[in-house]
């Protein structure tokens, strides 16, 4: 059991990054607003790949301690986390030398939620 939900987080992890990769190219295209000083592929990568295997850890965790409820738990703590985290790109301060710093939301906050989807 473990080996699958580990399998799926990795997927869900790749997946993820995927969506993400693909957002910051039409995000760029749309507006031209560079932010490759702060998220680039690889923090893209990264970020995506460490959440979903955290993620994949504590479903494994909740479904093996709570039989029943475990994955309704999980659920509620995923998509209230990740909300909470909308907070992070809205209040983060940009270096001085970032053209258009009020576009970094709109970039940023979308990105947060793909490992949800995934």
């Amino acid at each position: 059991m473990f080996k699958r939900i580990f399998f799926h987080g990795l997927l869900a992890a790749a997946l993820a990054a995927i969506a993400a990769i693909m957002y910051n190219r039409i995000y760029f295209f749309a507006t031209e607003a560079d932010f490759s000083q702060i998220i680039n592929y690889g923090s893209i990568i990264g970020g995506s790949l460490f959440v979903c295997i955290i993620a994949a850890f504590i479903y494994f965790g909740l479904v093996k301690w709570l039989k029943k409820n475990g994955e309704i738990i999980f659920n509620f703590i995923f998509s209230i986390t990740s909300f909470a985290c909308v907070m992070i790109p809205i209040s983060i301060s940009l270096p001085l030398d970032v053209r258009m710093p009020e576009l970094f939301p709109g970039l940023a906050v979308p990105i947060i939620f793909f490992p949800a989807v995934a």
